[in-house]
């Protein structure tokens, strides 16, 4: 049994409602999408017709927002004044559009206008006091932030105390006392009563836009899909309008440096999709200001120079790439730092790239199903980085209660950013440990992954995935539905990816329909796929190849049901592997091979079944590997029972060959018997090499055949010097104890060994 690495949460099988099924027949929405629809609380006409037709003209009035007429006003002057306007953004792909959108809108309005954005590793997050000191010095007599501002209390009273205006839009959560700003706009505002609060910064922007320009600026909505899908808010009510609008938006953009970075990402213009800005567009944008200063990405959005614009697009694409390594090699190496027994799991490295430990931390949070903190070490004896937390656990409020030890520390439940003192690193994996435990915080379970419907490979055509486009666009709120496959066998399996990371699997039920799979991510667990009863989760795409369209999952998850067996019998399937310390090795030998010990550190010489209970009992042991061959192979399945385990490793190796080579022939013995009497005596221990070179047999098998003459009191052998016996009494060969056990062991093998895994699990189980 393979347990899911999520946990999956089935979907609401209540039926829709008489009225909503008329209302989907009426609309021509096939049922399937119905159902979808109704899980995703769309029941009634109006909601409907507002998902389905997310239409410019539904946008909220931009002065429902809280003090936007008061920011509005005081922009306006500034531009009739001809002060010197600061646009202050941030580093992400929401700050970089945030800014760009709020900088075209105020030079179309005849603005003397510039823009900030800081730079994550020298400025750090929002409002920097410094920075600010060297605007106003500069003459700046403005400051609007963009996607940030409401934790910026320092820098904000700086610039107020010197008769400096600021006005915050931003949409990150708010502190308990916001600063002293001209202005705040948020969508959440406490003293605000805005429709929608889950706005990206780009949108807060983009209100501003509307509200002073009088109009809803079309031009812009490219900009806004962009950051509004970078940033990860909420798909639904206006954010969907927005992003529907912005990608039709796109597929006529002539914005150069978007043109020039769709074109370097791989990206369809024509066909531009919520996933191509997701997976292709926003990690560039993101990259730059992860590794270094993000300013050229606003010169890149707003250029009309196209050799700029292209040599822009390429830098940007250059570092995404650079990114992309960091993250692999750190990834490598954090996974190697990974403890099982830890609640919360602290990962800390030498000389990471601080700017992609949070995209570390998420990984390694999908991974293990557990918070993950990923520090690196700094000078001045301290180690800095960020952290992901599953829901189960809320990582800010824990770490909360442990502020003493940081140097600095924020975030929210989620994700938290921190820098702490290397000595103090110990003492904050043990109070992790103890929070998790002492406020009894189940993390067994998983993270949650929404299932949306159970399928079979009969349901998926082409015409199937195609209707999910009614649904789109996909993100937070609205997630591209992921569909479970269960009771599913492994039609072909292979690895692919340059370091074969990857699975291509071509899975089928019992009625030989066949269904293309990809797996990402999941080279690792390639052997997992040699068992049946497999139930996948994922979501359903079209490979296009050559004009051939054919259905595809892209997998998110899988389990196994019942036994597993996995087959290492061969060198091949061996190679590199080892097995964990929570799997306990089974040998059958009184002196287990060098390649059993290898294999299996944690290893149990089999000498009773009572013996083996305890030794399983007494360890955190999931999985059994048995080493080598036993003489009879019903203690195979006895231990099986007893240990009421259902992962089982075959790796089966024979120390005698004794399948290969038998129990010897006539002539075989028949020559041994007549070198033995040509000469006086033999020396056993030293020439034993030369003496099956002579005979013609395999070491192993010679061995044997003279330890079953030995047996047979045939010959004596002492101290490596073997000699005939003058009289020996006569006996069959079948009368020696060890001849009869080489054939038991002889039938054994050859049942454990060419017997295929379907037969070998069939027969354990039956």
């Amino acid at each position: 049994m393979k347990q899911a690495n999520f946990l999956w949460v089935q979907p609401d099988t209540n039926e829709l409602s008489p009225a909503f099924k008329e209302l989907i027949e009426t609309n021509n929405i096939p049922q399937h999408i119905g159902r979808l629809l109704w899980q995703r609380n769309i029941r009634s006409a109006e909601a409907l017709a507002a998902f389905l037709r997310p239409d410019l003209d539904a946008l909220h009035d931009p002065f429902l927002l809280y003090d936007m007429d008061k920011a509005v006003a005081r922009i306006h002057e500034a531009i009739i004044n001809e002060e010197q306007i600061l646009i202050y953004g941030d580093y992400d792909a929401d700050g970089i559009t945030s800014t760009t959108v709020l900088k075209e809108t105020l030079e179309l309005l005849g603005a003397e206008v510039k823009t900030f954005l800081p730079n994550r590793f020298t400025d750090g997050y929002g409002p920097n006091l410094e920075v600010y000191k060297e605007k106003i010095a500069e003459g700046i007599q403005l400051i609007v932030t963009v996607d940030n501002g409401v934790s910026g209390h320092e820098a904000i009273a700086y610039a107020q105390q010197q008769g400096i205006d600021v006005i915050v839009t931003d949409h990150h959560e708010l502190p308990e006392v916001l600063p002293e700003a001209y202005a705040i706009v948020h969508p959440r505002h406490p003293a605000g009563q805005y429709p929608f609060g889950d706005l990206a910064g780009v949108g807060v922007a983009f209100k501003t836009a509307c509200a002073l320009l009088e109009e809803v600026p079309l031009e812009l909505l490219d900009l806004v899909a962009i950051g509004t899908i970078a940033d990860m808010v909420s798909l639904t009510g206006e954010n969907r309008i927005l992003v529907s609008n912005g990608l039709k938006m796109i597929q006529q953009s002539d914005r150069i440096g978007l043109n020039e970075l769709l074109s370097v990402s791989g990206v369809n213009k024509q066909q531009v999709t919520e996933s191509d800005i997701g997976f292709s567009v926003s990690p560039r944008l993101n990259a730059i200001g992860r590794l270094k200063d993000p300013n050229p990405a606003v010169t890149l959005m707003t250029t009309f120079d196209q050799e700029e614009a292209a040599q822009l697009a390429n830098e940007l694409d250059g570092i995404n790439q650079q990114r992309k390594a960091f993250v692999e090699d750190i990834m490598k190496e954090a996974q190697q730092k990974i403890n099982p027994a830890n609640d919360v799991h602290l990962v800390v490295g030498d000389n990471w790239h601080e700017g992609v430990l949070g995209i570390v931390a998420g990984r390694l949070m999908q991974k293990t199903g557990r918070p993950v903190l990923v520090l690196t070490k700094k000078e001045q004896g301290i180690a800095k980085g960020s952290g992901r937390s599953v829901a189960a656990l809320n990582l800010f409020e824990m770490l909360s209660t442990m502020k003493d030890m940081f140097v600095s520390f924020g975030g929210h439940h989620a994700a938290v950013g921190l820098t702490i003192p290397i000595d103090h690193l110990d003492l904050l994996q043990e109070a992790m440990n103890a929070y998790v435990r002492s406020e009894a915080i189940d993390l067994s379970q998983g993270i949650p992954l929404q299932i949306d419907d159970v399928l079979s490979l009969a349901d998926v055509t082409i015409q199937l995935i195609d209707s999910l486009k009614l649904l789109a666009p996909f993100g937070l709120g609205n997630p591209l539905p992921k569909f479970l496959f269960k009771d599913l066998n492994t039609k072909n399996a292979r690895q692919i990816g340059s370091d074969n990371q990857h699975l291509k699997l071509v899975m089928e039920d019992h009625a030989a329909h066949q269904l293309d799979v990809i797996g990402f991510g999941f080279g690792a667990e390639a052997h997992e796929f040699e068992n049946d009863h497999l139930a996948l989760v994922g979501q359903l795409t079209i490979n296009e190849w050559n004009g051939n369209k054919k259905p595809q999952l892209m997998m998110e998850d899988f389990a196994v049901e019942g036994v597993q067996l996995f087959d290492y019998r061969s060198k091949r399937n061996r190679q590199g592997v080892a097995f964990d310390n929570q799997t306990l090795g089974i040998s059958f030998q009184t002196k287990p091979s060098a390649e059993a010990r290898r294999l299996c550190p944690d290893l149990k010489i089999f000498q009773s079944l009572p013996d083996l209970i305890d030794a399983f009992n007494g360890g955190v042991y999931h999985e059994i590997a048995f080493l080598d061959c036993p003489t009879d192979p019903q203690i195979i399945k006895d231990i099986v029972e007893a240990l009421a385990v259902n992962r089982i490793d075959f790796v089966l190796l024979s120390p005698e060959d004794a399948y290969l080579d038998g129990v010897g022939s006539r002539d075989q013995y028949s020559r041994l018997f007549k070198l033995i009497h040509q000469q006086v005596q033999l020396d056993v221990r030293y020439k034993l090499k030369t003496i099956a070179d002579f005979l013609k047999l395999p070491e192993k098998l010679l061995i044997f055949m003279i330890q079953v003459f030995s047996e047979l009191e045939f010959v004596t052998i002492q101290d490596g010097v073997l000699k005939k016996n003058a009289a020996p009494a006569t006996h069959p060969l079948t009368d020696s104890r060890l001849y009869q056990r080489r054939q038991q062991m002889i039938k054994t093998e050859e049942f454990l060994l060419m017997s295929d895994l379907s037969t070998l699990k069939q027969w354990l189980i039956s």
